[in-house]
Parts: structure tokens; C-alpha cells; sequence
């Protein structure tokens, strides 16, 4: 089965954040990172739709960032949950549970 097809792309965008909170919960990251993580699941994705994402969830208060000194450049921005950001994880997770056991459900007679 193609599990790349176009067919699945609007579930793994639904489930893009919620990838993200996943690795930034292990530790403060920065972006290349982030996609170096993602880059080998159904969930990469490139600079140009996680830039914005990022964006948007500080905006939401689910991530924070700070900037780090690097040995290889310029000063970068290193991403952690929030308060609200753990919150929120925890709620993706158990959301996704319930999906998943209702869909087992659904393929149970009654």
C-alpha cells in the first residue's frame, strides 16, 4: 500500500503539530532538528510549512523558544513546550485514543 498517496496527506497534516509537540517534548530543539526527526516518518515536511507552524504555535503559547549561541554561526532559536504546550500534548494523545478506539469499534459486530 502507497501510504505517501495523496489520499492520506490531509490526515498526516492533521497530525503535524501534534508530530511536533511529540519532539519537542523529548527536549528544547531547533528547527533543523526538528526536521531531521521528522524527515524519515510520514510526517516530513519542509521549512516552508514548519517555519510558519513554529510561528503559530508560540503565538498559541504551545511552544517558547530561546536563542543559543553556536559554534557553526549565528545565534539560533531553540524551541520547548510550554505549560500549555504539555497540556495540549496530553490532549492530542488522548484524543488520538479515542479515535483509534472507536475506529476498532467500528469493526466489531455487535
Amino acid at each position: 500500500m502507497n501510504m505517501n498517496s495523496n489520499k492520506y496527506s490531509a490526515i498526516r497534516k492533521g497530525l503535524l503539530e501534534y508530530a511536533i509537540l511529540k519532539v519537542v517534548s523529548a527536549d528544547k530543539v531547533y528547527a533543523a532538528d526538528i526536521l531531521q526527526r521528522l524527515r524519515n516518518t510520514e510526517f516530513a515536511t519542509q521549512e516552508g510549512t514548519l517555519y510558519p507552524l513554529l510561528s503559530r504555535m508560540c503565538r498559541e503559547d504551545v511552544l517558547s523558544y530561546e536563542w543559543q549561541e553556536s559554534d557553526a554561526g549565528p545565534p539560533r532559536k531553540y524551541y520547548m513546550l510550554t505549560g500549555n504546550g504539555r497540556k495540549q500534548l496530553v490532549v492530542f494523545g488522548e484524543y488520538w485514543k479515542h479515535l483509534s478506539d472507536q475506529i476498532q469499534q467500528l469493526g466489531r459486530q455487535s
